[in-house]
C-alpha cells in the first residue's frame, strides 16, 4: 500500500489558540497564543520541550519580575536536572556577538547536547540573542520563544530572524532560523512599562499604515489600547469583528499582518519588503543616538519621515499624511529627534540601506491609509526633497508637541 503524504498550501491559518504558517520554500511553525504561560497547571511549554535538556535565558528585568515563576514552572513540568536558568544582561547595548558567545559557553557548561533547547524568555534584544546563539550552537539547536513584550509578540515572535548589532550597524550579523515554537501570553503586557508599549504600538502602527485601514482606525479610536479599556467601537462590531475585545484584536490583526506579509519570502530573497516600512532610516537613528531611542520609538520616527517625504514626493495627500502623524503621536510616540533628524544623517541612511539591498532603495512609504509603495532608486529621493521632508517633519512635531521632543 503506497501511502501519501499530505500536502499543506502555503500560507497562515489562524485558529482560536494562534497562528500556523507554512512558507513556500517548507519552513513551517507556529506562534501560540495562550494565558498564564508559567503556571503549572498550563502544559503548553512543557510539551514544545518534550522532555529534552533545557538551558532558559532570562535577562534582568525577567528574572526580577518571573524568575520565580520560570523556575517553579520548570521544576514542576520538566524532569529533574534536566533545566537550567542563566540571567543575561540587559538592553540594546549587550546584543553583541560576544554576549552570544557567552550564551554558547554557558550552554556547552550545562551539558546542552544536539537535542537540547534553548529556551528565551523575554523581549526582543533576549530573543534576538538567544536565536542567534541557537543557531551557531552545534550548527543549529530547537529554542523557544516566550515573548514578554509588545514588540516581542507583534514583531520579533512572529519572525525567523536572530542577530546581534556589529561593525557599527543594527542587526549586522545574524541568521534566519525559526523558532521550534513562540508563545505570546498578553498577561505579560500588564507588567510592562508605558515606554515598551508605545515601542509595540509603533510597530502596530506600522502593519496598519501599509496594510489594513481597519487596524488604523481602531488605533484612532483607541490610541491608549493596552494601557486602559475600550469597548469595542461599533463601527467594528457591526463588521463582526472584535468580537473578543479591542486588545486581542489589535494583537490578532498586527500578528496576522505580519506573518501574511513575511510568508512567501521568509528569508527574504525578495529585498523588497513592505514590512521594512520604519526600518530605512529607523537603524540609523536609533544606533547614532547610541539606543538613547528605543527601537519602536526609532520606527516611528522613520515612518513620520518617509509619510513627509511620500508628501514631497506626490504620493500621498496631505490629509493621510496629516492622518499618520497624529496616530504616531496620539500612540504617545515621537515622531523627530532634532540630534540624529539630520540631512546629512538621513542621507548616509538612504545610502546604507541601498548598499544592502543590492544597490536598490526599496524605500517604503504609504500611498494612502492601509497601503504603500515603493522608491526603488536612490536617485528618485533628491536631496532638496529630504531636506523639505525634515523641515515639514520638525514642523509637525512642534505643532503636535511630539514627545520625545518635549523628553529631551
Amino acid at each position: 500500500m503506497t501511502v501519501q503524504a499530505s500536502v499543506v498550501e502555503p500560507g497562515v491559518i489562524g485558529d482560536d489558540s494562534g497562528f500556523s504558517l507554512h512558507a513556500p520554500d517548507g519552513t513551517s511553525y507556529r506562534v501560540e497564543l495562550t494565558s498564564d504561560v508559567l503556571a503549572p497547571g498550563n502544559p503548553l511549554l512543557a510539551e514544545y520541550c518534550e522532555g529534552r535538556r533545557v538551558v532558559a535565558f532570562v535577562g534582568p528585568t525577567v528574572e526580577r519580575l518571573h524568575g520565580r515563576r520560570l523556575r517553579a514552572y520548570l521544576a514542576a513540568r520538566l524532569p529533574s536536572g534536566s533545566w537550567s536558568v542563566v540571567v543575561l544582561e540587559g538592553g540594546e547595548d549587550s546584543k553583541t556577538m560576544e554576549s552570544a558567545e557567552k550564551i554558547c559557553a554557558q550552554a556547552k557548561l550545562a551539558g546542552l547536547d544536539r537535542h537540547g533547547v534553548m529556551l528565551a524568555v523575554g523581549g526582543g534584544v533576549t530573543c534576538d540573542l538567544v536565536g542567534f546563539a541557537a543557531a551557531m550552537y552545534s550548527r543549529g539547536v530547537r529554542y523557544i520563544k516566550v515573548n514578554t513584550t509588545l514588540v516581542g509578540q507583534v514583531d520579533v515572535g512572529v519572525g525567523v530572524k536572530t542577530g546581534v548589532n556589529a561593525l557599527g550597524t543594527k542587526n549586522m550579523l545574524g541568521a534566519y532560523h525559526p523558532a521550534h515554537a513562540s508563545l505570546n501570553d498578553a498577561g505579560f503586557l500588564t507588567t510592562l512599562p508605558l515606554r515598551h508599549i508605545r515601542c509595540g504600538l509603533g510597530e502596530i502602527a506600522k502593519m496598519a499604515i501599509i496594510k489594513d485601514p481597519a487596524l488604523f482606525r481602531v488605533l484612532e479610536d483607541c490610541p491608549k489600547v493596552f494601557q486602559t479599556s475600550y469597548a469595542t467601537p461599533s463601527w467594528l462590531a457591526e463588521a463582526g469583528l472584535g468580537q473578543r475585545g479591542v486588545e486581542d484584536y489589535v494583537l490578532r490583526s498586527s500578528m496576522a499582518l505580519m506573518m501574511e506579509e513575511l510568508c512567501p519570502n521568509l528569508r527574504e530573497h525578495d529585498l523588497a519588503r513592505l514590512v521594512d516600512f520604519g526600518h530605512t532610516f529607523g537603524p540609523v537613528i536609533e544606533t547614532a543616538s547610541r539606543y538613547r531611542i528605543a527601537h519602536g520609538e526609532s520606527v516611528a520616527i522613520d515612518m513620520a519621515l518617509s509619510s513627509q517625504l511620500a508628501r514631497v514626493l506626490g504620493l500621498i495627500d496631505d490629509a493621510d499624511c496629516e492622518r499618520v502623524m497624529r496616530l504616531l503621536v496620539a500612540l504617545g510616540l515621537p515622531v523627530h529627534d532634532a540630534a540624529t533628524c539630520t540631512p546629512e544623517l538621513m542621507h548616509r541612511a538612504l545610502k546604507a540601506a541601498w548598499e544592502r539591498r543590492g544597490r536598490r532603495l526599496y524605500l517604503v512609504v504609504p500611498d494612502g491609509i492601509g497601503s504603500a509603495v515603493f522608491v526603488n532608486d536612490l536617485d528618485d529621493v533628491p536631496a532638496a526633497a529630504l531636506e523639505e521632508a525634515l523641515r515639514q517633519l520638525e514642523s509637525h512635531a512642534q505643532q503636535l508637541a511630539d514627545p520625545l521632543i518635549a523628553a529631551h
